[in-house]
């Protein structure tokens, strides 16, 4: 849909202006003319076709549109202004004009035009996939059903923000080791490109005999001098194709089963994705969904084709009329202690509120975990640049101990 700007007075003649988004002008003026607004002008509206373009060019690219921080504030400002009895269509009236993010405004325009078309929240929302996960889309449709939406929002806040604490620290604790990382590929490249070749020039003028380490740096520093255009070429083709693949259904499954058994982050990952899943199946049952329905939903929250492909099979199970406990197990998802925790909260009827337990102990898992990475990477790292020194000490300083020797005895 495209964006219009339009002007107009209301039934009390007064000046009114804004933006809204339609598939053309005519429907523009038939959402105006619902609100009872005389329209005295409507034109494209360019600052926001030019804002669309360059956010579809940042999404071809796959940045995120929308922050976490962003859905953050926006559940907690619709919270405190449904608490605070404010009607629904002016508090996404008033967030559509004051979000920092340009996406989530335009889609909150459209959201409110919708609302004055005589669409529920929910269903407004569900137009705006991208922004508005499944998830979220239920959620808010239970709390308009129940008469909480208040509640659902706080309860939409509160995971975002968990999301997002778990981002940073993954992001903080990877931190030390990719600074490491890319420092050393940096200095592979400076040194096959400018340092090597020097000596590699010294040494042919003197004749003398090279040893194995020598021989194996100036073979890898000629590679690089000599094919660093198709290594550029490859490396760029490899990573869009390798982005490509990973798009596609089978190259994302595989890849998210690849994260879920690398060494060392592996287990972190799938522990944070399972914290994910507890807490997400938790609230959509609190929120009333229906167990096979909250399924559903959680496997597109946890992000991940893998674990999801598991949760849908635990779904298949409950409607074959096995139990959750007895889903779980099949799933192999779970540790002992959890299944445990499972097992009570169904005899007690305490399902979802064992689950946030579950996720509160994977989300400790998780922290631990983060806590000692770089402790554990820090090994893997040292050995990499001792391995690093010691052969670039034995490729140039032994052939110079060598000719030094020999001018000695000479």
């Amino acid at each position: 849909m495209a964006a219009f700007q339009y002007t107009g007075r209301d039934n009390k003649g007064a000046q009114v202006k804004g933006q809204l988004e339609a598939a053309n002008a005519a429907a523009v003026a038939e959402q105006l003319a619902r609100q009872k607004i005389i329209v005295t002008g409507i034109e494209p509206a360019k600052t926001a076709g030019a804002s669309l373009a360059q956010l579809d060019i940042r999404e071809a690219l796959g940045f995120s549109l929308v922050s976490l921080d962003d859905l953050i504030v926006f559940c907690r400002q619709m919270y405190a202004l449904m608490r605070s009895g404010v009607p629904i269509l002016r508090a996404i009236h008033g967030l559509s004009e004051s979000s920092n993010s340009p996406r989530l405004r335009l889609a909150l325009a459209d959201v409110a035009s919708q609302l004055e078309g005589g669409f529920a929240l929910s269903s407004a929302m569900n137009q705006h996939a991208k922004l508005f996960s499944p998830l979220v889309v239920s959620i808010i449709h239970v709390g308009e059903n129940t008469g909480n939406l208040d509640e659902a929002f706080l309860k939409l806040a509160s995971y975002f923000q968990r999301e997002l604490e778990t981002r940073k620290r993954i992001k903080t604790a990877l931190r030390y080791p990719s600074f490491v990382l890319v420092a050393l590929m940096a200095a592979m490249v400076v040194l096959n490109i400018w340092v090597i070749p020097t000596f590699a020039d010294m040494f042919a003028k003197l004749g003398s005999d090279l040893p194995w380490a020598t021989k194996v740096l100036i073979t890898s520093s000629n590679f690089f001098v000599n094919y660093w255009p198709y290594m550029l070429v490859l490396a760029i083709f490899g990573f869009f194709g390798s982005r490509y693949y990973v798009r596609t259904p089978r190259g994302r499954y595989q890849w998210d089963k690849f994260k879920t058994r690398l060494p060392i982050v592996g287990g972190i990952i799938e522990r944070s994705i399972l914290s994910r899943f507890s807490h997400s199946f938790s609230i959509v049952l609190r929120a009333g969904v229906a167990m096979t329905s909250g399924l559903s939903l959680v496997a597109d929250a946890v992000d991940n084709s893998y674990m999801q492909e598991k949760i849908l099979t635990m779904r298949s199970g409950i409607e074959s009329g096995e139990s959750l406990l007895r889903s779980a197990v099949a799933s192999e998802l779970f540790t002992s202690l959890v299944l445990q925790m499972i097992a009570v909260g169904e005899e007690t009827g305490r399902v979802d509120e064992l689950l946030a337990e579950v996720g509160d102990y994977y989300e400790r898992e998780v922290d631990y975990e983060l806590s000692t990475l770089t402790a554990r990477i820090e090994p893997v790292l040292l050995i990499l640049v001792a391995g690093m020194v010691l052969m670039l000490a034995l490729g140039i300083f032994t052939p110079m101990w060598d000719m030094a020797s020999a001018f000695q005895g000479k």
